[in-house]
């Protein structure tokens, strides 16, 4: 096997690689081509990596190259992990919502807005490349915002393509934690979008146990504020909801914590980057170092690699990730990315129906489906108009006039080369 990982400099890579290195006999692994456009962080990253996979016996070999084609040419299996624009893009998009009195998240609302429209033409290439060097590749998306990016990529990327991201398989290990059992003995009856989903039920080895879990086991990412949820509202709801949907459900509450931050996450982010790369340069480092735990991504590995697998040996294992819907969801269109449970094997993953949604869930995921669906097919038409509705559609944008400066501003900032039809 030969999996190419697009975006390697991003201090995440370690954790990818440890899980690599675990289950390198198992997938046999052979080859890990590690492919970054910034030469001295794909150097410096990439030499820890090299230096982990050496002093386990070096199960397979590790290559850096700036060449994407050299990276993608004949993989097996091709991750993206990239930041386009970088940290810098992020902190500016987040001030500039804040500024006008709105949530600065970056998988949420505008600023998640922002970065899908300066990620999807970029995700596209790629895809252009992998068809041309590795037709049989499947492309696992780790990109935030992580469903708005696939969706895009299977809609026009012309390639077999999951959406990954790491929350749902770090529920099942805290719910696993919590009742002293491995992940593969927790299922999830889990529905929504990407950092838009609640778990509606939990089974703990096929018994239901949701009642007694539903407040012991919270995952809650490292950029996501402490706020809690009312309990009443949360008995009312009768579901176990994604920490992100605190920026929705406690929206005047999290907006003043933000604005109340002396740094934005963007800041804080770079400032551990930083660290982060400083520390990746020592010689003698050859695991990954505790302070990467603090950059969030927590299951990142565990959640690729097993995916990784169970495509590769055809298991028919269960994984909650983010694929076309195709009716599991059969309030939301057909060809729109949801976040479900899925039987993975060799050809993929494919969506377990889920049934209806609950009235209290229903409205919200759909008016943030309809923006995803917008923001798509403005990033790849480059259309204006199209991009106003997308960001005025979503609930955290509050305003029309707001989200035209909004719009004004990130194009001007990113180059976004909107076009009015």
């Amino acid at each position: 096997m030969k999996i190419a990982v697009i975006g390697a400099g991003s201090t995440y890579t370690p954790e990818l690689a440890e899980g690599l290195i675990q289950g390198a006999e198992e997938l046999g692994l052979k080859e890990l081509f590690l492919h970054d456009l910034h030469a001295q962080r794909l150097e410096i990253v990439g030499g820890l990596v090299e230096r982990m996979v050496q002093a386990q016996g070096s199960p397979f070999t590790v290559r850096k190259t700036l060449d994407r084609v050299e990276a993608l040419a004949g993989a097996d299996f091709v991750l993206t992990q990239i930041r386009v624009g970088g940290q810098q893009a992020r902190i500016l998009d987040t001030k500039v919502c804040l500024a006008e009195g709105l949530i600065g998240q970056e998988t949420t609302g505008p600023v998640g807005f922002a970065k899908a429209m300066r990620t999807i033409p970029v995700l596209l290439e790629i895809c252009a490349d992998v068809r041309a060097y590795a037709p049989g590749a499947f492309l696992i998306n780790f990109t935030n915002p992580a469903g708005i990016a696939t969706e895009a990529v299977v809609k026009y990327g012309g390639v077999r393509a999951i959406g990954l991201c790491n929350i749902p398989f770090g529920i099942k290990a805290a719910v696993a934690k919590e009742c002293g059992v491995s992940p593969a003995e927790v299922e999830l009856d889990y529905v929504g979008l990407n950092h838009l989903s609640w778990v509606r039920r939990v089974f703990v080895r096929g018994e239901d146990r949701t009642a007694e879990l539903l407040q012991k086991a919270a995952v809650r990412p490292a950029n996501i504020l402490g706020l809690d949820l009312d309990p009443d509202f949360l008995e009312a709801l009768g579901m176990w909801p994604s920490s992100y949907l605190n920026y929705y459900y406690l929206q005047d509450e999290m907006l003043e914590q933000l604005q109340a931050q002396p740094q934005v996450r963007g800041e804080v982010v770079a400032e551990l980057e930083a660290e982060l790369l400083e520390l990746y340069q020592d010689p003698q480092l050859s695991t990954k170092p505790k302070q990467l735990e603090q950059r969030g991504g927590a299951h990142y590995s565990s959640a690729a690699v097993s995916l990784i697998r169970d495509i590769h040996l055809n298991t028919g294992r269960r994984h909650i990730v983010n694929v076309q819907n195709q009716g599991a969801l059969p309030e939301l269109p057909w060809d729109g990315v949801v976040e479900v449970p899925c039987v993975v094997d060799a050809q993929g993953a494919h969506p377990l129906v889920q049934g209806k949604l609950e009235a209290h869930i229903r409205g919200l995921i759909q008016q943030v489906k309809a923006y995803e669906e917008l923001t798509v097919e403005a990033a790849v038409t480059k259309d204006y108009h199209t991009a106003l509705l997308a960001l005025a559609a979503h609930p955290l944008t509050r305003s029309v006039h707001k989200a035209k400066r909004l719009l004004e501003k990130f194009n001007a900032a990113h180059e976004l080369q909107l076009v009015k039809g």
